[in-house]
């Protein structure tokens, strides 16, 4: 039945479709400024890389002294009370937690310069922003929730993470490569549940500061499955020099 114009019904439909217009400009503003932030992070990661890989003193610091693990353990210091500090300090505070993520994880990976030839990395990257977009469209669109497999993956990440420093002493390249497809898999999964997670945030309905520090975060979740997608995938397709 045709809604009258002069009914109260016509009314509440109008009203209706303008909040939810306004709703979806609101939510593509909100997961911009997430990605924003994420492909920020990632060239500042690819700028320090490169400014540490052309400084051969620090370049071989890091990939042949303590200072790989000390940078490792900030790195995982970092991601573990990422969400306190950047909903419980500064707004100054949240930001700096970020870049410098992504800082640390620049000079973590610099050796892959060395190690691996500018046309492999370089086709590497895009593999994985393919990757990477396709499984965070996949979150942002489905209908499905995906809480439990996201539960699921998290265990697993922390599994390949136990695999991965037994396997810094067994030194076996078979376990490894087993290793790098079942990490890519899992953070290919993470990066759709933590999509969907930071697109049901934005319903939440924060504004302002609250709505700036959960976009940061988002960011910092996302950036981080991306950066282990890349680095496990590298070791797949990459050609060493």
């Amino acid at each position: 039945m045709a809604l009258d114009p002069r009914s109260g019904s016509f009314v509440r439909a109008a009203t209706q479709v303008g909040v939810d217009a306004d709703i979806d400009a609101g939510l593509r503003k909100y997961m911009l400024s997430v990605y924003n932030y994420m492909a920020l992070g990632v060239a500042l990661t690819g700028i320090i890389a490169l400014v540490v890989a052309l400084n051969p003193a620090v370049m071989q610091a890091v990939a042949l002294g303590p200072m790989k693990w000390v940078l490792f353990i900030g790195i995982l210091g970092l991601g573990w009370f990422s969400g306190k500090i950047m909903f419980s300090g500064s707004w100054p505070m949240a930001q700096g937690a970020f870049w410098l993520y992504a800082s640390l994880w620049g000079v973590l990976i610099a050796p892959m310069f060395y190690l691996y030839t500018g046309e492999s990395i370089v086709r590497v990257f895009f593999i994985t922003s393919a990757a990477f977009a396709g499984t965070s469209l996949y979150g942002y669109t489905t209908k499905k929730d995906l809480t439990a497999m996201g539960r699921f993956l998290m265990m697993a990440a922390i599994g390949c993470l136990v695999a991965m420093i037994v396997n810094f002493f067994l030194e076996s390249a078979m376990f490894h490569f087993i290793l790098s497809i079942v990490v890519v898999l899992v953070f290919a999964g993470l990066t759709a549940y933590e999509t969907q997670n930071i697109k049901s945030a934005y319903y939440e309905g924060d504004s302002g500061d609250m709505q700036n520090r959960k976009a940061i975060f988002g960011a910092f979740i996302l950036y981080g499955s991306f950066v282990t997608m890349f680095i496990w995938l590298l070791s797949i397709f990459g050609s060493r020099e």
